[in-house]
């Protein structure tokens, strides 16, 4: 089907897009709904995404299967590393991604599993003398990761797209090295963590807890934790703050007011860090807004997303994409 969508990092764009959203017959209890989609799509800013998103639920919720896979040609918006900001700076850059997880279920609600990332990142324009054009920045041209890890995930959502009650966590860490391909070393260890209570039949509390700590030598930029985007950090753009560590905790409130109709209010506080300061507490980044839900598929409660972020670091931003933040 057709699809149009609007965020920040792209302005409009449009595209086709399928999916499908499926279980298993032979399994003998209620699975939780699998999805595969894929797209094309062109944007506002002339960026072409070409995209395999997928979600697999089998065996009666024994394995669990996930990735975001794709090839890009984009362009981003350059701010800075840490508390050093600099003007805005555009650049293109084209680039590959895989990400894949999988994981079995090894006590109740707990998987425990694998987590593959590859990325080969090519710059292909910057701002004349800015600063990535001064190859001071580790991958201002170029930089190939390649990491493999063990990931722990536990899911005790009642639901996938809506959940009510329950949470959603994954811990893992990421080892980049020469050994897997890539062209440096380096290890992520990442936590993110939502948590979902339902407060009255028609309102949830939704909350959303991430770490993201790097540690090596000549790390690229664009391999540094960040604040920002549709999911994390919603009013500023993705990457706008970026360094080795970050911490960000994030609530939305979710009112189903009448039908498919539904209102979101939200909010989110960021702290960055590297190897000399840990996290820097001291100087907090905040952003909040409201939203608009319109539910497109009633059975599993899969929901337009329409947001408008605020913060005191930029003009307001405003989202529109299918499913909740988190």
């Amino acid at each position: 089907m057709p699809v149009a969508f609007r965020l920040p990092e792209t302005g409009w764009g449009g595209g086709v897009v399928g999916t499908t959203t499926f279980s298993f017959a032979k399994d003998t209890v209620r699975n939780k709904p699998s999805q595969i989609s894929f797209g094309a799509t062109y944007t506002q800013k002339k960026q072409i995404l070409f995209f395999v998103p997928f979600n697999v639920f089998y065996d009666n919720n024994r394995y669990y299967f996930n990735g975001d896979n794709g090839w890009f040609k984009y362009n981003f918006n350059y701010y800075g590393i840490g508390e050093d900001r600099v003007p805005e700076e555009k650049f293109d850059v084209t680039f590959p991604r895989i990400r894949l997880l999988a994981a079995r279920l090894v006590a109740p609600r707990t998987y425990l599993g694998l987590r593959y990332q590859y990325e080969s990142y090519k710059v292909t324009g910057t701002v004349e003398d800015g600063e990535l054009a001064t190859g001071r920045i580790a991958g201002s041209d170029f930089s190939r990761t390649s990491s493999l890890g063990p990931s722990i995930l536990r899911d005790s959502r009642d639901q996938v797209f809506y959940p009510r009650r329950g949470m959603f966590g994954e811990l893992y860490v990421l080892p980049t090295s020469r050994i897997f391909g890539a062209d440096r070393n380096f290890t992520r260890i990442y936590l993110d963590v939502a948590n979902y209570f339902s407060l009255h039949e028609r309102v949830v509390l939704a909350t959303n807890y991430t770490a993201s700590a790097i540690f090596g030598d000549d790390i690229p930029f664009s391999q540094l934790s960040f604040l920002g985007g549709p999911k994390k950090m919603r009013g500023i753009y993705e990457g706008f703050f970026r360094d080795r560590n970050a911490l960000l905790g994030q609530a939305e409130l979710r009112w189903e007011v009448w039908k498919f109709i539904g209102l979101t209010g939200f909010g989110s506080l960021g702290f960055l860090g590297n190897e000399n300061d840990g996290i820097r507490f001291n100087k907090p980044k905040y952003t909040y807004g409201g939203g608009l839900r319109i539910t497109a598929q009633k059975k599993n409660h899969l929901n337009i997303r329409l947001d408008y972020g605020l913060s005191p670091y930029a003009e307001g931003n405003f989202y529109i994409t299918i499913g909740e933040a988190f």
